[in-house]
C-alpha cells in the first residue's frame, strides 16, 4: 500500500454536518406539517357538518320535524365518516318549537382539543360558529 493512497469514505465531522442539516430541515417542516393535519381534520368536520345540516333541512321537509340524533339523519348511510370519529365527538340538539331548531355540533378530541380547535357548530339557520375556523 503506498502512502499517498487516500482512503475513501466519510469523516465524523461530515457526518455531523448532514445530521445537523437533517435535524433543522425537521424543525421546521414538522410544525408545518401538524398544521396541515389539523386543518385537514377540520376540514373534514366542516364538510360532515354542512351535510348533516342539509340533511336535517330535507328531513324537516319530509317529517315537520328535525332528526333528534345522527343515528335518525343518517338512516342508510354510516353516521360519522371515519376520518372524523377519531377528532371530534358529533352531537344534535334540537327543540320542538315554535319555532322547531336544531344544533349540530363537532367537539374537538385527541389531538384537535391538545391544539386548541374550538367546538364547531351550525344551526338550522346556517349559522357557522364560530366564523373565525370556518
Amino acid at each position: 500500500m503506498s502512502p499517498n493512497r487516500h482512503k475513501r469514505g466519510f469523516t465524523l465531522i461530515e457526518l455531523m454536518i448532514v445530521v445537523v442539516i437533517v435535524a433543522i430541515l425537521a424543525a421546521v417542516a414538522y410544525p408545518s406539517y401538524r398544521n396541515y393535519i389539523l386543518k385537514g381534520n377540520r376540514a373534514s368536520a366542516q364538510a360532515f357538518l354542512m351535510d348533516a345540516a342539509q340533511r336535517q333541512q330535507q328531513f324537516f321537509l319530509d317529517n315537520r320535524a328535525y332528526a333528534p340524533d345522527l343515528d335518525t339523519l343518517f338512516a342508510t348511510a354510516s353516521p360519522i365518516p371515519s376520518e372524523v370519529s377519531p377528532y371530534y365527538t358529533l352531537t344534535v340538539t334540537t327543540t320542538a318549537g315554535p319555532p322547531p331548531t336544531f344544533l349540530i355540533s363537532a367537539a374537538p378530541k385527541a389531538t384537535q382539543i391538545a391544539n386548541n380547535e374550538p367546538t364547531l357548530t351550525i344551526d338550522q339557520a346556517g349559522t357557522r360558529a364560530p366564523s373565525a375556523n370556518w
